[in-house]
């Protein structure tokens, strides 16, 4: 069973609800999940099965340095992605992110990482926050580079993963860069 940290707020956008991650969230991003071309640039391989899927989020969920939010139409209806934050260090979080491949382009990721990054800054005052993205990953670099992100280092063969050895690109947002930017 996936338990929610006590406290994780509900989130609400324009067009999105971001909530605190339960069980039956598994049977909506296990296509996500287990798509190939969408696990690409994460450190494990696409999921095989519906079980494997539960299982991984609900060892994520209990990992109590780690904040998931999904996010969902706001009017309702599945999970169509996810924003995870990790706990690092006092005052700064590690920020991961996913969206169904049929909702890319929409802008819907931007609006809910927005939405968590205005949560970590405004909110909780957080003073940094961090991605770390595979080079070749152009769409998640995309991202993190509308959102004011800045390329900060990479770490050559930091990864090894389902399809080799990786290097990894850190992008750093601090709060004052978010709460400063115009209106987004």
């Amino acid at each position: 069973m996936i338990a929610a940290p006590a406290g994780l707020p509900v989130l609400k956008t324009a067009r999105l609800r971001l909530r605190p991650l339960e069980a039956a969230d598994a049977e909506a991003l296990h296509p996500t999940l287990s798509d190939p071309v969408s696990m690409t640039w994460w450190s494990h391989p696409p999921m095989e099965s519906l079980a494997e899927t539960r299982a991984h989020l609900e060892r994520n969920a209990a990992t109590p340095d780690w904040r998931n939010w999904v996010f969902a139409r706001r009017e309702g209806g599945p999970a169509i992605g996810f924003v995870a934050v990790g706990e690092k260090r006092n005052g700064a979080c590690e920020l991961g992110y996913m969206i169904a491949r049929e909702h890319r382009g929409s802008g819907l990721a931007h609006e809910a990482v927005s939405a968590v990054l205005d949560q970590l800054f405004a909110s909780e005052g957080r003073r940094r926050v961090f991605a770390d993205t595979d080079p070749d990953n152009m769409a998640s670099r995309a991202l993190l580079e509308r959102l004011a992100f800045k390329l900060e280092g990479r770490l050559r063969a930091e990864w090894e993963t389902h399809i080799g050895i990786r290097d990894s690109l850190i992008y750093g947002l601090l709060r004052d860069e978010w709460l400063d930017a115009p209106p987004r």
